[in-house]
């Protein structure tokens, strides 16, 4: 399905950074022998080489959740049709869909015929990363919890009847878009094989672009965040473009702010942050460019240091409806796609983030404190203090993580960085004087519950061109993405996660085996239904299998996104098989397990994205004349009641 034109333009590559091409280094890292290597280790070692990870432990307990367990559904085919389809002997809910009351009472969805402050008490649209945090806080409760869900956009073409361009947008309609995106809890309870919204709950809480939000961090309170409507620096209403996230051992939630680039008016290209606008792709027009007519916030000429407040990571407390989200700038500025957790060896936390664009870098953030689950109140502040890093693979099979630390290096008044503010608002920028690695759009990046391998999933680049290859973007014109496995060294038993040198390789290299121009690999033989491409985000399952949801399968391969699961481990690793297909046009994501692997939960995004509310693709997952497709919260469970995958 075509996406719009806005859409087309996000995580255009901005970077003018470059690697020199090393093919022939590029084929030996890929060979034969090298894949034979990788899967006779039994999934100890990395697909194409990673040779240092290994089992933490040899009790059954921890073979039980070693990625090794096999599945045993049966694959769904392809397709590309208006309706979802599963894999036979599960079923699927719908659980909350766009424009859903969130509060018993709530307005009902009247499309065409919103307003932002109905919007405010409704279901967002566009929803995507899921959390699934239990009930009551600490418990590994699997029927009752907090359902955390981000809303990355909102689309005016399927949303408002006869919509033409964003220049006819009244401010009423700008209004219901800046109260669609955001950020919404929710409390739900499972009861026998189905799931229902507590409506009466104090937790159900939305957040939007006009819930005001605190800064913290090194770029609280400096200069270039400071604005009329805030001259301190602290303050800032609203997030929006919330792509994936992830959760802290605390029990916080963080959302991912992404293509904030669209939502800006005015002259880019003049006053003092002309240059670090170009290189966040920020050109004063876009999808949400309206706003600026009605929010002076929005108009570049008006407040010139405004982009910089957002393209942040938000820690929100989903236990706490009366808490005031955190923007915490220590993790750096990016087009965030997630900010995911692993705790360390030594009680460090590290938070691993992928910057969405093409031809940008993979980041982690080391706490400099530890985590301590017997004193909460000593985790409040931990994303406040630490080291922020991007990576760099090198062709040895070994990648490294370079701080991005003011006074460091290269990250000097000389070059523009008068502090590590200056840092961490321009994180792209310090990360090309570093030489970090360009990847091809990093979207997740996910530890492994058990063994700590990092996965990163490159969802396509299709622009890279044959010189622009490195060793961990080994395709010109990727149209089916990868996932690289980074390896981090163990301690005691234990994978360092603050280490600053570490082993990859290759987990699969999407795209269709069967056909040789695609250059896919896999950890054995998949079939015509299972291959993937377009890897956007994973989830592990108890058992630590991995599901990779897709994002652009329709464009770059011609069906349905879909979802897919695969061991990470023993015979079956790195081989993927097809478990659920969107409806048309859907991207598919924020999958989220209960502790038990008995629900998951799954976001289907933008059904019928590239039609129009009057003649849509489909009319997902209503089927109603007259009501558009409307993106939705699906809960997904086994018809037996047993955990889901087998």
């Amino acid at each position: 399905m075509r996406k719009d034109q806005f859409e087309e333009q996000d995580g255009i590559a901005v970077n003018p950074s470059t690697q020199a091409a090393i093919a022939e280094i590029i084929d030996a890292r890929l060979s034969r022998r090298a894949l034979v290597k990788g899967i006779a280790a039994g999934g100890a070692f990395g697909l194409f080489g990673c040779s240092s990870a290994g089992p933490l432990s040899t009790t059954a307990a921890a073979r039980a959740a070693d990625g090794s367990a096999p599945l045993t559904f049966a694959e769904v085919g392809r397709s590309a049709d208006e309706r979802h389809r599963l894999a036979a002997g599960y079923s699927a809910q719908v659980l909350i869909r766009q424009g859903d009351p969130i509060r018993r009472g709530g307005p009902p969805y009247q499309p065409g015929r919103q307003t932002g402050a109905q919007q405010e008490q409704q279901f967002g649209t566009d929803n995507d990363f899921l959390a699934f945090m239990p009930l009551p806080r600490g418990s590994n409760s699997s029927i009752r919890g907090l359902l955390g869900v981000n809303h990355e956009n909102h689309r005016a073409a399927l949303c408002f009847p006869g919509f033409k361009s964003n220049a006819q947008l009244s401010r009423e309609q700008v209004e219901v878009q800046m109260a669609a995106q955001g950020f919404s809890v929710l409390e739900i309870t499972r009861e026998g094989n189905r799931w229902r919204l507590v409506e009466d709950s104090p937790n159900n809480r939305r957040i939007s672009a006009n819930t005001e939000m605190r800064i913290s961090g090194p770029a609280a309170g400096h200069a270039r965040m400071r604005t009329p409507s805030d001259p301190s620096g602290t303050r800032v209403f609203g997030t929006f473009n919330n792509c994936a996230g992830g959760t802290t051992p605390w029990g916080t939630i963080l959302t991912a702010e992404e293509n904030v680039q669209n939502y800006f008016m005015g002259n880019a290209a003049q006053g003092p942050e002309a240059g670090a606008r170009k290189r966040y792709a920020i050109t004063g027009r876009g999808r949400y460019d309206a706003w600026g007519r009605y929010f002076e916030r929005f108009n570049l000429d008006q407040a010139p240091n405004e982009p910089n407040r957002f393209g942040w990571i938000v820690e929100i407390d989903p236990y706490d409806p009366q808490s005031v989200p955190v923007k915490r700038t220590a993790l750096g500025r990016a087009a965030h796609e997630c900010a995911t957790q692993a705790v360390s060896h030594d009680g460090r936390v590290a938070f691993y983030s992928g910057d969405d664009a093409r031809m940008e870098y993979v980041y982690k953030f080391v706490t400099e404190g530890r985590y301590d689950a017997a004193r909460p109140e000593a985790n409040r502040d931990l994303l406040d203090r630490g080291t922020l890093y991007v990576a760099r693979f090198e062709a040895s099979g070994k990648m490294r993580w370079l701080p991005l630390v003011h006074g460091q290096g290269p990250l000097t008044s000389a070059n523009g960085f008068h502090s590590q503010a200056d840092v961490v608002i321009e994180a792209r920028r310090a990360g090309d004087l570093l030489g970090a690695t360009p990847m091809d759009r990093p979207e997740d990046v996910e530890a492994h519950p058990l063994t700590g391998r990092v996965y990163v999933v490159l969802t396509y680049n299709e622009s890279r061109k044959p010189d622009q290859l490195n060793p961990a973007n080994p395709r010109a014109n990727n149209r089916y993405g990868h996932i690289v496995e980074i390896v981090p060294p163990l301690v005691n038993g234990r994978p360092d996660h603050a280490a600053t040198e570490c082993e990859w390789g290759f987990f699969l290299l999407g795209g269709n085996p069967s056909d040789p121009a695609h250059g896919a690999r896999y950890g054995g033989a998949v079939s015509a239904n299972g291959w993937v491409a377009a890897p956007d985000n994973v989830a592990f399952d108890p058992k630590g299998r991995i599901w990779i949801s897709t994002d652009g399968q329709d464009d770059m391969a011609g069906f349905n996104d879909s979802l897919y699961a695969a061991q990470v481990s023993g015979p079956g690793r790195g081989v993927t098989r097809a478990f659920f297909n969107g409806p048309r046009g859907s991207e598919i994501c924020g999958p989220a397990f209960t502790p038990d692997g008995r629900t998951l939960f799954l976001a289907v995004q933008h059904p019928g994205d590239g039609s129009s509310f009057e003649k849509p693709s489909t009319r997902w997952p209503d089927f109603a004349d007259g009501m558009p497709p409307r993106s939705a919260v699906l809960a997904i469970t086994r018809d037996d009641g047993g955990e889901i995958g087998g």
